[in-house]
C-alpha cells in the first residue's frame, strides 16, 4: 500500500542528512517526526514533532509505533533491537537485518565474502591470537578499523608492523575489529541506488571522490572511470541491495586497485557522496528516500550536468568567524548548503556547495578555486 501525502514518516536520527530527508519530506506535504537525543538536532529544528530521546527509550519508541506510517533511519547505529520493535507497529524501512549486517564491519565484509564480491584481504580480530595470526596473514601496510561505530576516519589506525598493530588494538581497547590490508588505489568510487518495496532498483550516476583525512572531501560527477567499470559498479551495489532485501535509499563505496573493483563499504541511508543530486539530478537522493520508503514510483535519477560537490568542514569556520559567503554566493551556478549545525568544530560537516557546468573541468577548476579561498583566513581590517 502506498503511503501518501499527509501520512507522517518517523526519522531515526536528526543530523544533516535526517535534516535534509525532513526537507524533501515536507516539501512533498509529508509530517516527519524526528527521534533524536540532541536538543540541537539539524533535522528536528525543520520536523513537524522532535522527540529528544534516546533509541532505547521505551516511551518514545511508543509514540513513534503509534503515530508513524513509516519510520526510516538516518544513520546506521541505530540498535536493531529498535528497528525489531518499531517494526511490530508500522513498516520499518530498510529493515533490521539490513542495518545490522551494514552497520558491523565483521558482519558486513562476511556477508560480502559469502557473495563472492571481492574486497581488500582482511581478517576478523576477536583477541590476540587473532590478532597474531592476522599480523602474519595480512601484508602491511594495513588498517585496522573497529567494528562498530567507525566512520569519516574515526576508529581507525593506520598499521606497518605487527607491534603497530598491538598498540593500536589496545587503542581501542580491544574491541572486536578488522585488519584490512591498505591497498593501491587508481581511484575511490561510490554508487547511491534506491530500491522500492516491489524490488525494483534505480542508480544514481557514479561518484568519483577524493578523501582528505578519512573525510569526503570532493565528489566529481560523472566518475571519470571507463563505461565498463562504471557497469560493473551498478551491477554489484544492485546486487547487494537484493540481496540484502533492501527498501529506501543506500550507497556503495567502492576502491579501484590495480584496475580491479573492491567493495570498501555499504550505507544503509542516503550518502554524502550522493548531495551533488541535490542540484544535479531530476529526483535528489532525498525525495528518492521518500519515494521508496513510501511505496511510491521511484523518481527518475537522470544527471542534468556535470557537478562537482565539495564537503565544508568545521575547520572553515576560522576563529570562530563564519566563512565569506561572497565567495560562493556570488557565483550563479554554486549552490549552498547549511546543515543548521550550532558549533564548528575541525572535521565536523557544517555544509557542502555543489558547482553545476557545462564539463567536468570548468565544475572543478570554479569548486577548487573556492576551495583554497575559503581556507585562507580573511585578512584583519
Amino acid at each position: 500500500m502506498k503511503i501518501l501525502p499527509g501520512s507522517t514518516i518517523g526519522m531515526l536520527g536528526g543530523g544533516q542528512l535526517g535534516r535534509m530527508f525532513t526537507i524533501a519530506a515536507r516539501t512533498m506535504g509529508y509530517e516527519v517526526i524526528v527521534l533524536d537525543p540532541d536538543v540541537n538536532s539539524p533535522a528536528g529544528q525543520l520536523a513537524t514533532r522532535h522527540i529528544c530521546a534516546q533509541y532505547s527509550e521505551q516511551a518514545a519508541l511508543d509514540t513513534m509505533g503509534r503515530d508513524c506510517d513509516v519510520v526510516t533511519t538516518e544513520f546506521e547505529n541505530i540498535p536493531a533491537s529498535t528497528l525489531e520493535q518499531l517494526a511490530a507497529d508500522c513498516p520499518v524501512r530498510p529493515g533490521a537485518r539490513a542495518v545490522t549486517i551494514t552497520q558491523d564491519r565483521i558482519h558486513e565484509k562476511t556477508f560480502l565474502q559469502e557473495q563472492q564480491i571481492p574486497t581488500a584481504p582482511f581478517a576478523v580480530i576477536n583477541s590476540e591470537q587473532d590478532l597474531r595470526a592476522a599480523s602474519e596473514s595480512i601484508d602491511t601496510p594495513a588498517i585496522l578499523k573497529v567494528s562498530h561505530f567507525g566512520y569519516d576516519g574515526k576508529g581507525q589506525y593506520g598499521i606497518s608492523s605487527a607491534e603497530q598493530a598491538q598498540q593500536a588494538w589496545q587503542s581501542l581497547n580491544r574491541e572486536a575489529c578488522v585488519l584490512e590490508q591498505r591497498m593501491p588505489l587508481d581511484v575511490e568510487v561510490s554508487v547511491v541506488l534506491a530500491r522500492g518495496v516491489d524490488g525494483q532498483v534505480v542508480t544514481y550516476p557514479v561518484a568519483e571522490n577524493i578523501h582528505e583525512q578519512g573525510i569526503l572531501d570532493i565528489s566529481i560527477v560523472p566518475a571519470r572511470i571507463d563505461d565498463a567499470l562504471k557497469q560493473q559498479v551498478i551491477e554489484t551495489a544492485t546486487h547487494i541491495a537484493n540481496e540484502l532485501d533492501y527498501i529506501g535509499v543506500m550507497a556503495v563505496e567502492f576502491f579501484v586497485s590495480n584496475g580491479k573493483l573492491l567493495v570498501n563499504e555499504i550505507a544503509p541511508r542516503p550518502h554524502n557522496s550522493g548531495h551533488y543530486s541535490l542540484d544535479a539530478c531530476v529526483t535528489d537522493q532525498f525525495e528518492q528516500q521518500v519515494r521508496a520508503v513510501c511505496g511510491l514510483t521511484l523518481g527518475d535519477t537522470s544527471l542534468l550536468s556535470p557537478v562537482v560537490m565539495v564537503n565544508m568542514l568545521g575547520d572553515l569556520w576560522h576563529g570562530g568567524n563564519a566563512p565569506d559567503w561572497h565567495l560562493l554566493l556570488d557565483h550563479e551556478n554554486v549552490k549552498l548548503h547549511l546543515y543548521g549545525k550550532q558549533q564548528a568544530r575541525p572535521g565536523r560537516k557544517m555544509g557542502h556547495y555543489n558547482v553545476v557546468a557545462d564539463s567536468i573541468d570548468a565544475a572543478l577548476i570554479l569548486a577548487s578555486e573556492i576551495q583554497t579561498r575559503l581556507h585562507k583566513p580573511a585578512s584583519p581590517v
